[in-house]
């Protein structure tokens, strides 16, 4: 369970979280919205990147607010980035092992095990010694995918995961999500435009608009929401 508390971002006279409340239950959670609404902003501050002005992010009575942004990692915070942060010079194996010796403690042969066994996870076992930079777009996304899960993460933040993917790769990559919970004790978000991705993912969703929680809820009373719809498309009446 995470809660967050009176979240509130400023940059200059904009403010993107706007006193944000929201607690996500556990198992994999949607964090939905129209662009601009904050919910990178959101993931920006629970991974350290940004500093809000106010507020609290607890998981397991800590307040992530209070632990320095280098220190997140190795606690358990892990994330996917909308554009792939893989290091092209490195192999697979080598860029999903460098998170690893980050994140975890352990044994050169755990160490080994834990990533490939991540890699036989999400699909990517006959590329493991491959070059990033000679793999396709479909095989860096779920490099990003296996960089975020390896080990032992506590919050795994998914932004846009599925950006450029076909259906059927998408339908994988659902699978993988749904499962994270379960095969590794974390909570995960999942942001994305998919829909049908995140009603495939997650049974509890929250949603965005210019930095406020519009609604929150299982995910199918959600989507179903006047007032997410309205978020999404407008009130066509005004």
């Amino acid at each position: 369970m995470i809660e967050i508390t009176d979240l509130s971002v400023q940059f200059g006279g904009v403010r993107s979280l706007d006193q944000v409340t929201l607690t996500f239950p556990g198992g994999t959670c949607g964090l939905i919205g129209p662009n601009g609404a904050g919910k990178t902003t959101l993931f920006n501050v629970m991974s350290g990147f940004v500093t809000p002005v106010s507020g609290r992010v607890v998981i397991d009575d800590i307040d992530l607010l209070d632990m320095p942004d280098y220190a997140r990692a190795r606690w358990g915070v892990r994330r996917t980035f909308q554009t792939v942060q893989a290091i092209e010079s490195l192999t697979v194996y080598e860029n999903v092992l460098t998170v690893h010796e980050h994140a975890a403690k352990g044994s050169r042969s755990d160490t080994q095990d834990a990533v490939d066994d991540v890699l036989a996870f999400v699909g990517l076992t006959d590329v493991r010694d491959k070059v990033v930079r000679t793999l396709s777009q479909r095989d860096r996304r779920f490099i990003e995918v296996a960089r975020a899960i390896v080990g032992a993460p506590r919050i795994v933040l998914f932004d846009e995961p599925a950006a450029g993917l076909p259906e059927e790769e998408t339908e994988h990559l659902a699978e993988i999500i749904r499962s994270v919970p379960e095969r590794t004790g974390a909570t995960a978000i999942l942001v994305d435009h998919d829909m049908s991705l995140v009603q495939a993912c997650c049974e509890w969703t929250a949603v965005l608009d210019f930095g406020r929680l519009v609604a929150a809820g299982p995910t199918a009373d959600v989507l179903h929401d006047e007032r997410v719809l309205a978020a999404y498309v407008g009130d066509e009446e005004a």
